[in-house]
């Protein structure tokens, strides 16, 4: 919800998560920009092949520009957030909860947590080959034990490949 523009780098497909939008305890409905921890700021490079990511956000922005022209004097956007509502305003996380249960609700996995999808990535990162250190750096973690701790679990299909590739190579003895 705290992503900016200026964090979005539409020339070299690349995106920086450095703030979060937090609802402030106490108050009717009011945000407030944090800042992730210098160390822990991931800078997410999307592939050439696979720029869904990089589409939607020019999508985005496209139609956050013709929002900003419909409202004209009503638009406010002070934090230049990317997600928004047709007036420039920050969305409400409560929406954005409830709409996340609906679309995993409608695909099959009613008890999916929005943090899940991180622990996916990183899963899928894994058993794909990514080296824990990228994946660390993806993450925004401080240390490459911390994300092996957290997201290193061993599937079966990454078994029968690591006893693959020893058979390849004690073949080749």
């Amino acid at each position: 919800m705290g992503l900016s523009w200026d964090c979005v780098d539409f020339r070299h497909n690349k995106v920086v998560i450095k703030q979060q939008l937090q609802k402030q305890r106490g108050t009717c409905g009011e945000y407030k920009k944090t800042y992730t921890k210098e160390n822990d700021i991931p800078h997410l490079v999307c592939s050439e092949y696979v720029e869904y990511v990089m589409t939607q956000l020019r999508k985005q922005k496209e139609a956050q520009d013709a929002w900003k022209k419909a409202a004209g004097c009503a638009w406010d956007n002070p934090l230049n957030l990317v997600f928004t509502n047709e007036l420039g305003k920050n969305l409400c996380a409560q929406t954005v909860y409830l709409k996340f249960k609906a679309i995993v609700k409608a695909i099959g996995y009613p008890y999916a947590r929005f943090h899940d999808l991180r622990h996916t990535f990183a899963v899928i990162s894994i058993c794909n080959g990514t080296d824990i250190k990228t994946l660390q750096a993806n993450l925004g973690h401080y240390s490459a034990a911390f994300t092996l701790d957290t997201y290193g679990h061993v599937t079966d299909q990454m078994k029968l490949d690591s006893a693959a590739k020893m058979d390849a190579f004690i073949s080749t003895l």
